[in-house]
């Protein structure tokens, strides 16, 4: 899911650095830490299970850490939406 194309012209107005949350729903845990690990290097972060689906086919977590800029938090969420292992990325 990604709307930033319904707001391509809109700016968040955020101040960075700031916290983001990232939320991961997944059909498998197998790997997921391991392709977050990978992906964020030696940063630091908090990823945490936040609930299970109705049918309990799915898992969401929340993926929590400091981004630097707009740039550094787009490019995190296209490396997320790129994982096998990640169904949606909010």
């Amino acid at each position: 899911m990604d709307i930033s194309k319904d707001l391509p012209d809109k700016e968040l107005g955020l101040k960075y650095p700031c916290n983001w949350e990232y939320k991961i729903i997944t059909d498998t845990k197998d790997d997921l830490k391991k392709s977050i690990d990978a992906l964020l290097k030696n940063r630091n972060y908090k990823f945490e299970f936040s609930k299970k689906s109705k049918n309990g086919k799915y898992d969401s977590y929340m993926l929590s850490l400091l981004v630097f800029n707009d740039k550094d938090r787009t490019d995190i969420f296209e490396n997320l939406k790129k994982d096998k292992n990640i169904k949606i990325i909010i």
